[in-house]
């Protein structure tokens, strides 16, 4: 159950307004609290349980411009926290239980305080899909990974998994035949959910072997990943893979269950935006991953990030 956005009458003394409230604190967040500080709006973010994002739990990144030897995922949100911080903005490690959209100045509220603003970023992005198998958690970031353009190079000349059915499960899976020796498919069913010319690239592929009707169990290893057991739902058969890695690619869950009846969601539940970052509430913009779920990227959500402020910053221009 939400909490109850408090009535004006009843406003706490602690109550604080802002130009813009930026909910999320991954690459998106950040670099739009960056742009919106630098144009002298006052900015607050609200980070939410993961200050950081998804980056947070990833190892070393090689695909993000300007680090030429690559970065480790923490530092990488950590120096943006403290660019968008020298910037001006102030920063709030809470989580928001509520808003309210359909009044001017929005209202947001946290487990400790109640905000006001001109206007909203929602970049709280999408949080992928687990399989449940037992130590996926512990290894992930370490062989366990849910993005194949981010991480494929650092398993070359290796076996590995790939969990799923669908087009982007054929998709990593043909990605990264161009860094692994072979490629375990492990699917639930019979047959793929995948669009035919997906399944014929995958069939056609040498590297691309299928596990049908079979589920993971377990994911096993020392520091990282060495090994899968896998079971025939059929036959009840159990195996063991000896594998570098598992990608699991059974879809991404956007974060926007807070949003629900405030603005328009698509019906995979990501933010539906109507011109450029633009909701179909003036005034409430997104960035990042909430309703990008083709790239899903590091780089693509801090260019979002960038592409909301400029369009808060003429907003708020224009309505002031």
């Amino acid at each position: 159950m939400q909490a109850e956005i408090r009535s004006d009458d009843k406003k706490p003394e602690t109550r604080k307004k802002f130009d813009v409230i930026i909910i999320g604190a991954g690459p998106a967040g950040y670099t739009a609290a960056i742009y919106t500080s630098r144009a002298k709006r006052e900015t607050l973010i609200i980070s939410g349980i993961l200050p950081g994002g998804q980056l947070m739990l990833t190892t070393e990144v090689e695909n993000f411009p300007g680090f030429a030897s690559g970065i480790m995922g923490p530092e990488l949100m950590t120096t943006m926290r403290q660019q968008a911080e020298r910037m001006g903005t102030t920063i709030i490690d809470d989580e928001v239980v509520n808003v309210d959209f359909r009044h001017k100045p929005f209202k947001i509220l946290t487990y400790s305080e109640e905000y006001e603003a001109d206007s909203v970023i929602i970049a709280t992005g999408a949080t992928p899909r687990k399989i449940g198998a037992k130590g996926e958690q512990e290894f992930s970031a370490r062989g366990v990974s849910y993005c194949a353009t981010c991480d494929g190079p650092f398993f070359k000349n290796q076996e590995i998994v790939v969990a799923g059915g669908g087009d982007s499960a054929m998709e990593e899976a043909i990605f990264l035949t161009k860094f692994a020796n072979k490629i375990h498919v492990i699917h639930r069913k019979d047959k793929l959910r995948a669009s035919k010319i997906m399944q014929d690239r995958a069939f056609e592929n040498q590297k691309i072997q299928f596990h049908w009707n079979t589920i993971i169990e377990e994911i096993k290893g020392n520091q990282k990943v060495n090994q899968i057991t896998v079971k025939n739902t059929t036959t009840n058969k159990v195996d063991t893979l000896e594998v570098g890695g598992i990608f699991v690619a059974i879809g991404h869950e956007p974060n926007t269950k807070l949003f629900q009846g405030q603005i328009d969601l698509d019906t995979n539940g990501y933010i539906a935006l109507k011109n450029h970052t633009q909701t179909n509430v003036e005034g409430v913009f997104a960035a990042g991953d909430v309703h990008d779920h083709r790239y899903r990227q590091a780089i693509t959500a801090a260019a979002f990030g960038c592409m909301a402020a400029i369009d808060v910053d003429k907003y708020l221009s224009e309505h002031k």
